[in-house]
């Protein structure tokens, strides 16, 4: 186990020493054709060279649109998928290429939380059986001892030890998600992958499982690379948050400096869709609408994937260094990290003022979107969810104290 944090302290000293980092990480699906002669005829670049690191401790959030890779991300680096390239180190240990029982070593160190809490449990087997399967794989413990383990871990994440006989259909959503979150904690793991771990359930049990996992990382000091749609959710429980189009991050900085200076086209458009709870600002804001479909990862555009839907290049007369020149992150003035050729265009600009504080004149539409509030009621939003002013998304729930204090 890691030494723990002070509630409220700062990410320093043993702390600033990344658990994990990922050096130019890439996940290719081959594209086959013929049926008796299969031949490879292109790939699926659902990962296209994604660098990032997290601290001990640390959460950092990822975000993106469906089809992005998100999830593909968190599963490459737990090596449920083998990467196509680059390179994956947990707490100083290189893993990309692992096997074997050097593998099962690192994997008590990470673990994942699913998605789906119907579909990621064996219904033929208890809760208790789910929970006590990775002491089992591992050897950790006898009979006895792991079944007192279990019912310990049941009661942490909230349920009745003695529902462990209970099979996963005897219990509601919110309920099979804790199971999973007990799943993940049996081996005293250090990083947790947590893809999108509240997307399937109901908006008041939503906030449970936040609240559920914000005490536990205060508890076990763990790390959570926490992969959502929600931004309002990724902003409550995020120290940083990384966004991310058609397989790359365009943008990484700190959960309050995305929110108050967004520098990447995307971000900002992302932005536009979540509702900011004051009238005043939010009658003055426009949605921005990005133009056309997202591209498909197996043929993304030259260049910069976003030029062929940004609303920035479309002021700056079409540059052709966005379709030329592919971008790399570099660190702003600011401490961002972006992804864009024209960063410093975004910062001040109307469209960035109007999402963060409803301030300036409202912007030309270069987008295809729009005007006024009735823009948020239409088209497809980035992000993956539909957002209008009949149906907001949830507020999240009180944030603790050393969230506060961090963000």
């Amino acid at each position: 186990m890691t030494t723990p944090i002070e509630p409220g302290a700062a990410v320093t000293g043993a702390y600033s020493r990344p658990l994990l980092q990922v050096e130019d990480l890439r996940m290719y699906f081959p594209i086959t054709s013929g049926t008796l002669i299969s031949r490879h005829v292109g790939d699926v670049k659902a990962v296209d060279g994604v660098s990032l690191s997290i601290k001990k401790g640390e959460t950092v959030g990822l975000v993106g649109e469906s089809g992005c890779g998100k999830s593909t991300v968190g599963r490459t680096i737990l090596r449920l998928y083998e990467p196509t390239g680059g390179r994956i180190v947990v707490d100083g240990q290189d893993i990309t290429h692992a096997g074997g029982k050097q593998l099962r070593a690192a994997r008590r160190q990470m673990q994942m939380i699913f998605q789906d809490p119907y579909a990621s449990l064996n219904p033929r087997m208890t809760a208790a059986g789910i929970v006590s399967e990775p002491l089992e794989i591992h050897g950790v413990g006898e009979p006895r001892a792991r079944r007192e383990r279990v019912r310990d871990l049941l009661g942490i994440v909230g349920l009745d030890p003695d529902y462990g006989d209970r099979f996963p259909h005897e219990f509601s959503g919110g309920q099979r998600q804790r199971i999973g979150v007990a799943r993940a904690l049996a081996l005293h793991p250090d990083l947790i992958v947590a893809d999108e771990p509240i997307s399937a359930l109901d908006v008041s049990i939503q906030a449970q499982i936040i609240n559920l996992l914000e005490k536990l990382q205060d508890e076990f000091k763990l790390t959570y690379l926490f992969i959502a749609h929600d931004l309002s959710v990724v902003r409550h429980i995020s120290d940083r948050i990384a966004v991310m189009y058609l397989g790359r991050l365009v943008e990484v900085t700190t959960a309050r400096a995305l929110y108050e200076r967004p520098l990447h086209p995307y971000t900002v458009a992302l932005l536009s869709a979540v509702p900011i709870p004051d009238p005043v600002i939010e009658n003055r804001r426009q949605r921005i609408i990005l133009a056309g479909d997202v591209p498909s990862p197996s043929n993304p555009p030259s260049g910069c994937h976003f030029h062929t839907r940004c609303w920035l290049r479309t002021r700056l007369g079409n540059p052709e260094r966005c379709v030329a020149e592919a971008p790399v992150l570099r660190t702003m003035g600011t401490g961002h990290e972006v992804a864009c050729h024209f960063a410093e265009e975004v910062d001040g600009s109307p469209e960035q003022g109007l999402q963060v504080k409803g301030a300036g004149p409202a912007p030309t539409s270069a987008t295809g979107g729009g005007s006024g509030s009735g823009s948020a009621a239409a088209g497809p939003v980035p992000g993956g969810a539909a957002v209008s002013a009949v149906n907001p998304p949830a507020a999240p729930p009180a944030r603790s104290s050393r969230k506060r204090e961090r963000s």
